[in-house]
């Protein structure tokens, strides 16, 4: 198993990217706090992880709230004594608004989500992995992290500043024996569309030139096999990075 008596954290763990990564982490040895807005969801994935013989905990985060995520990382420790691997997962899309039709209020709300919270739990989980000289962070970006035409300003420069957030990470706490790095996927199978409102046509519209050469949607299980990667010791030399999980759809441009 390759990450044995490891203890991680998921964010956004109830549906999507982060249920395959709690779930495929129990199933490779991990104990995982499935953390999640939605707690009813979140039980049901710590259930069947605990049915198939894994170790899981459900608890109800909002990652929006300091409280909420300071209080994720404590229950990982005076639950499992400890924290190994940190994902940041939970994130939700903004309607395609380009900058002209931007609401201030939509703007914060995605960031706090979206970015701030990717901070916070990295701050939360940072005094831990530099006591015992170790630790994993593995950030879901987005190819829209990394171009200008697969999403809303919004969202598009909220997941920008998380790619930078973990390239500085990984460089700030190199020799310190932690790495950070990020996931960017492409087009993927989850419910991330729930969170979109009031859809912005025209910014529909120009997005829509990127689409049509995506080759195909991925599935949250195979998001789940790079999480994966970067959080084993396969990945012992990689860190600072992002990998793209997109199928070949950015290499297009």
């Amino acid at each position: 198993m390759k990450l044995q008596n490891k203890v991680a954290v998921v964010t956004g763990a109830a549906s999507g990217m982060g249920k395959s990564i709690a779930e495929l982490y129990a199933k490779e040895g991990a104990k995982v706090i499935v953390a999640d807005l939605n707690i009813e969801g979140a039980e049901v994935v710590a259930q069947e992880i605990i049915s198939n013989g894994g170790v899981a905990k459900a608890i109800q985060v909002n990652v929006a709230k300091l409280e909420d995520i300071e209080n994720m990382i404590d229950t990982a420790v005076s639950e499992y004594g400890t924290l190994d691997i940190l994902v940041n997962n939970a994130g939700i899309m903004d309607g395609f608004e380009p900058v002209g039709d931007i609401n201030d209020e939509r703007w914060d709300l995605i960031f706090d989500i979206n970015t701030k919270s990717v901070m916070r739990a990295i701050r939360k989980a940072l005094p831990i992995f530099l006591e015992k000289g170790a630790g994993v962070i593995v950030n879901t970006a987005s190819t829209g992290g990394l171009n200008g035409a697969h999403a809303g300003a919004t969202y598009t420069a909220s997941k920008h500043a998380v790619v930078g957030l973990t390239k500085n990470t990984g460089f700030m706490y190199a020799s310190k024996g932690i790495r950070c790095n990020a996931i960017a996927p492409g087009a993927t199978m989850t419910n991330i569309g729930a969170s979109m409102k009031n859809i912005n046509e025209f910014g529909m519209s120009r997005t829509q030139l990127s689409q049509a050469v995506i080759p195909r949607a991925g599935s949250p299980e195979e998001i789940a096999k790079v999480a994966l990667f970067l959080a084993s010791d396969d990945s012992s030399f990689v860190n600072g990075t992002v990998i793209t999980a997109d199928a070949g759809w950015t290499s297009a441009f």
